[in-house]
């Protein structure tokens, strides 16, 4: 899987709130409709452009794996944000960043509509924004391969991860085998474009440690106009003696996110080799 990870650093003294990742898709929405939309209406429903429209496919397309998601830190303090593009959605970069810089530096974020002045871009760890301006986009998607592998290894779930089992969302507990099957759907929908209700090996590990807990997140939804349950689970798992196929799996993990609302930046993971 190719991919993009822009990084942007935002110094101000004002404070956002608790969890910007709904505010931060938001507003790029907002303003990404504004650099793309060719259309006189300025409506998507049976819009002409839809099948090439960026801001169609990552905003108004329905069950599609959404191909990018923003990364965030919660209670961070800071307005600093990720943002992953995914395969074809690496072409739409200068869109993206175009819209980020809009967002950014004329429309404004919070209900405050804060701008900033002093910004940095990074493109794949490249400083791509200076005096105001994009310099050169001439560098390559990063390319996900897994070189190594590690039977031993902590899984931290960084931000709330949602996932329905029984048609319910887990709320005490989760295992390995629910991350990895949620995972393992994402990854067939994305090559494949068919859904998958199952994993396709069992897995082999031991759990050594589960120190997990419930974490409550309320957004507010502009376009629903209510707010609206963002729980899900946080905490690390301790595994021994991990699968190969497992341990890859969790690596694009890493990448895509897992479970629900992954695009606001839910469900973020990060895989530490225990040796």
């Amino acid at each position: 899987m190719n991919y993009h990870h822009i990084e942007v650093k935002i110094n101000t003294t004002h404070k956002p709130s608790y969890f910007t990742g709904s505010m931060i898709r938001g507003a790029m929405g907002y303003a990404l409709k504004k650099v793309t939309c060719i259309n006189p209406s300025y409506r998507c429903e049976g819009c002409f452009a839809q099948s090439s429209c960026l801001y169609y496919k990552f905003y108004e397309a329905k069950n599609s794996f959404h191909k990018y998601r923003f990364d965030i830190e919660l209670g961070s303090g800071k307005f600093d944000f990720g943002l992953y593009l995914f395969d074809d959605a690496c072409e739409g970069l200068p869109y993206v960043l175009s819209a980020l810089e809009m967002m950014l530096t004329k429309n404004g974020l919070t209900k405050n509509n804060y701008t900033f002045n002093d910004i940095e871009f990074f493109l794949n760890g490249n400083a791509i924004y200076e005096n105001k301006a994009f310099k050169s986009l001439d560098i390559l998607p990063k390319v996900l391969k897994v070189d190594s592998f590690c039977p031993d290894i902590k899984i931290k779930l960084l931000t709330p991860l949602r996932i329905k089992k029984n048609n319910r969302f887990l709320r005490e507990d989760v295992d390995l085998e629910d991350i990895l099957r949620s995972i393992y759907q994402k990854e067939q929908e994305f090559y494949s474009g068919k859904k998958a209700f199952k994993l396709d090996y069992t897995p082999s590990y031991k759990t050594v440690v589960k120190a997990l807990t419930y974490k409550s997140l309320i957004r507010n939804s502009n376009r629903q106009k209510q707010r609206m349950n963002m729980d899900g689970i946080v905490g690390e798992l301790a595994l021994m003696g991990l699968d190969k196929r497992s341990y890859e799996l969790l690596k694009l993990g890493e990448v895509i996110g897992v479970g629900k609302q992954t695009v606001m930046g839910l469900g973020k993971i990060e895989v530490m080799d225990l040796n």
